[in-house]
């Protein structure tokens, strides 16, 4: 088996690759694919850039040249469901693109020609990376810095599972994320990338799942400590939980 992994931000991946000391470096699109071994699975892991476009080129190079069995996204996501806070984990059962709008010829939010708004997510896969997120969280201290626990009010972080939407957008303001909460409901999540690759691994038949780490609240202050966030929990967390899902494949 060999296991894709894709994040957006060098930060969401840096830590990984150090942790594959004998990753062998390809380019192709113009992106960098580093292939290793970690916890005794074969991986690839690729930074796909920002946005859905990007994230869709990356996904298909990754099952066309690489020939992955299975793809995860790990990464961050501005939280819009009432009960996701600042620390929280997301993991996906599926994604909805919340800027598609081909009205009147297709309803809202629907693909044309799929009929369909959601790219669901593989069960088994997502149970698995919930499981370890979980445990992660269980004792987020051995992971994260005492100071960055406190700053960033970490002691309760949770896991949750639900709908993420995606958009080639950054949701930064309250009047856009009350938007989507009216729009979308049962959301949980909002980022740039998930839906086009879970539209990808639908056309190609490759499981996928999503590990997303709430770095804000999507709203006027969700710029607010983003790189620290990123840099000093999220990294942390993405490289905690993927290590403990491998393990738990051997």
């Amino acid at each position: 088996m060999v296991i894709g992994i894709m994040g957006a931000l060098h930060e969401e991946l840096a830590g990984m690759l150090e942790a594959m000391p004998d990753e062998r470096r390809q380019q192709v699109a113009g992106r960098t694919f580093w292939c290793g071994r970690w916890q005794g699975q074969e991986v690839v892991a690729v930074l796909s850039r920002v946005g859905k476009v990007a994230a869709a080129t990356t996904a298909t190079a990754l099952i066309e040249r690489f020939g992955v069995n299975q793809i995860v996204f790990t990464g961050v996501a501005g939280g819009i469901g009432q009960e996701v806070r600042v620390g929280d984990v997301v993991v996906a059962n599926g994604f909805v693109q919340h800027d598609m709008d081909a009205s009147p010829l297709f309803a809202r939010h629907e693909v044309p020609l799929y009929g369909r708004t959601v790219f669901e997510t593989d069960v088994a896969l997502s149970s698995q990376l919930a499981h370890a997120a979980r445990d992660v969280l269980a004792d987020v201290g051995r992971h994260v810095q005492a100071q960055s626990v406190q700053a960033f009010a970490l002691q309760r972080a949770q896991c949750h599972q639900g709908l993420v939407t995606t958009g080639d957008r950054f949701v930064s303001s309250s009047a856009e994320c009350r938007a989507l909460q009216q729009a979308l409901p049962q959301a949980l999540a909002v980022e740039m990338e998930g839906a086009a690759v879970a539209q990808v691994c639908f056309d190609y038949g490759v499981p996928f799942a999503a590990l997303r780490t709430i770095s804000d609240r999507a709203d006027d202050d969700a710029h607010t400590d983003f790189g620290r966030f990123v840099t000093e929990v999220a990294s942390h967390y993405s490289v905690a939980v993927l290590s403990q899902w491998l393990r738990q494949l051997t």
